[in-house]
């Protein structure tokens, strides 16, 4: 192997890389300060990582040799207009910041599903429901200190998107909560493969979502797979970038295969692909399938 910098500077940097509150690997996301998209804030300058909170939940601070930076995650009923986050430093005192929201619009989308327990369910499905709704929320309001090894990820299906983020659905022309992942098409037992390394926070089947596993990346950074045809992992369990963690199905509320690939941050959904370091396919609005 052929080092382009001294092996010294390499393992400098590699080391600086696994310090708590470093940036990862040196590379953010795009301020992207909209409903759905992740506001990247510089913070005054501080011989000590701050701890920073956005509606009372914390958010992830990353370090650098400029100093700190704060990555919110704005949900997606967030207000356009000005917002801020409160801020604790070292000696305790505490401060806030604004910063602006910016408007999104997002488009509609209407499917029409045969199985209408799936539109309106009965009240045995509620209360099945709202027992699972409860464990969804835990796993992605999920908080460990530990730092992202990247917040650049890799594609867990190669497919096209079949839906986008952000979409107002509307079932049975009944609307419903926006769509909060993306949907990448696939076929049937095409594996899934962790984007980057995490813990596996939860494992489970659910009514609307199907067979779920949920990835802990570190920082209020957690991904949600939904529709499984299988799980290969278990909660507690490790997994690295590239690691197969189950395949593709149509479980759940779905008119077909696919992969529904969620993202929160700070307890907020957002676009999956402000995270990417790939694009995935051009859209293909012939194979929407619905989460």
């Amino acid at each position: 192997m052929k080092w382009s910098q001294p092996v010294s500077v390499l393992f400098f940097l590699m080391a600086a890389s696994l310090l708590p509150g470093m940036a990862p690997a040196g590379w953010l996301p795009d301020n992207h300060p909209v409903p759905g998209g992740v506001a990247v804030i510089e913070l005054p300058a501080s011989d000590t990582p701050p701890g920073v909170r956005y509606h009372g939940k914390p958010v992830m601070v990353l370090g650098s040799d400029h100093g700190y930076t704060a990555l919110v995650g704005l949900p997606l009923a967030t207000r356009p207009g000005t917002q801020q986050v409160q801020i604790t430093w070292g000696d305790g005192k505490q401060t806030s910041q604004e910063f602006q929201v910016q408007e999104k619009t997002y488009t509609s989308q209407h499917i029409t599903l045969k199985n209408k327990r799936m539109v309106n369910p009965e009240k045995r499905d509620m209360e099945r429901i709202g027992r699972e709704q409860q464990r969804i929320k835990q796993a992605l309001a999920t908080w460990d200190e530990h730092t992202p090894d990247t917040l650049r990820f890799a594609l867990p299906v190669q497919g096209p998107v079949s839906s986008p983020f952000g979409l107002r659905r509307f079932f049975n022309e009944q609307p419903r909560k926006p769509h909060s992942g993306l949907d990448l098409a696939a076929a049937e037992g095409t594996p899934i493969r962790a984007p980057a390394s995490g813990r596996i926070v939860d494992t489970g089947e659910f009514y609307f979502n199907g067979n779920t596993v949920f990835i802990d990346h570190g920082q209020g950074l957690v991904t949600m797979y939904c529709h499984l045809s299988r799980i290969d992992v278990q909660p507690g369990q490790r997994v690295q970038r590239g690691e197969i963690i189950g395949a593709v199905g149509k479980t759940g509320r779905v008119t077909g295969p696919h992969l529904h690939w969620g993202v929160s941050l700070n307890d907020a959904r957002v676009d999956p692909m402000l995270f990417l370091d790939q694009a995935p396919q051009a859209n293909r609005p012939d194979t929407e399938q619905p989460h």
